[in-house]
């Protein structure tokens, strides 16, 4: 649970007249912590947000964060740009478009990893299909969360490396959750999909397999991220540094107790808790690093999202 710092009013009361009605604003200032509004998709890469806000890790480091939640990346980034929220966490892509857009947004913690080691995405297909390659896919129609978004780029690159024709497949958007029983039904032929969705499609034995795309993108990169505007950043180093602090103490904890953070993400998220605790979970960054960064950046560029690509480290906040 939250903590509370603790207040020096006791020693206040002992200074008396204008002395004490001259300190007492900065003594109350300097006990008050300071509150942020957060929010984020409710993804797995959360769940370090989540921990620290639970434990006092935020309380700890002199944070009030109220943590909401949105479904999709286009809300958060208007509640930042607005001001709604101080921070959010968003996928890299997002930041990546906003930032080729001119919107100043920069990365002031790590998000979640994806790695071709323990993969939570995959390519799936009927359980029947005759589809197994990615030239099997040429021609045909594929679902992905939104058109432009981390599943459209994977894919586009899985078929260029893997002898497919990306610029032959129709990609159309559905919510992740609809996309086995739109594959089932026969109204596509494949989808992208993340846990705990990945999980259930595979235990309900019509659905299966054939790929992990984002494998392409590369072996470990940096999917997801936290961030502000420049502006509010530079305007706030201390609530920025404390809040990458919390989440680097939350995420340390996190990616070695997964058991015990499987009823956090479930009340957050509204996921069922036996999902979760059988579903592959995402690894949490505890540092920003140019380089898981940059391939995303890259792949981008490639697929004409952005003009040109740029330095990873133009992203984040020194």
């Amino acid at each position: 649970m939250a903590r509370t710092l603790r207040s020096r009013a006791n020693a206040l009361a002992t200074l008396g007249g204008i002395g004490a009605s001259m300190l007492l604003p900065r003594a109350v200032r300097a006990q008050t912590p300071l509150a942020l509004n957060v929010a984020g998709v409710p993804e797995d890469s959360i769940t370090p947000a989540l921990y620290a806000d639970q434990s006092g890790l935020f309380a700890k480091n002199g944070l009030a964060v109220k943590l909401g939640s949105e479904r999709s990346g286009s809300a958060i980034a208007s509640g930042v740009a607005g001001g709604a929220y101080q921070i959010a966490k968003s996928s890299l892509v997002s930041l990546i478009l906003a930032r080729g857009k001119g919107i100043p947004f920069v990365l002031v913690a790590p998000g979640g990893y994806y790695s071709s080691s323990l993969p939570n995405t995959a390519m799936l297909v009927a359980k029947d299909s005759p589809l197994k390659t990615a030239a099997d896919l040429n021609g045909k129609t594929i679902a992905v969360s939104a058109l432009g978004d981390l599943y459209t780029l994977s894919t586009k690159e899985w078929m260029a490396k893997n002898g497919g024709d990306p610029d032959s497949i129709k990609l159309v958007e559905l919510p992740i959750s609809a996309v086995p029983d739109a594959i089932a039904a026969g109204r596509i032929d494949a989808g992208m999909v993340i846990e705990p969705v990945l999980e259930r499609a595979i235990e309900g034995g019509k659905i299966k397999v054939i790929a992990h795309p984002m494998d392409a993108i590369g072996a470990r990169f940096l999917y997801s991220g936290w961030f502000a505007t420049n502006d509010w950043a530079t305007a706030h180093p201390k609530e920025t540094a404390a809040f990458a602090k919390a989440m680097r103490d939350a995420s340390v904890y996190v990616n070695a107790h997964e058991a015990q953070t499987v009823d956090l993400l479930a009340k957050f998220s509204g996921i069922d808790p036996g999902d979760i605790a059988k579903m592959v979970r995402a690894e949490s960054a505890t540092a920003l690093n140019p380089k898981e960064i940059q391939p995303v950046i890259d792949a981008c560029a490639k697929y004409k999202l952005i003009a040109t690509a740029f330095d990873a480290r133009e992203m984040i906040r020194a």
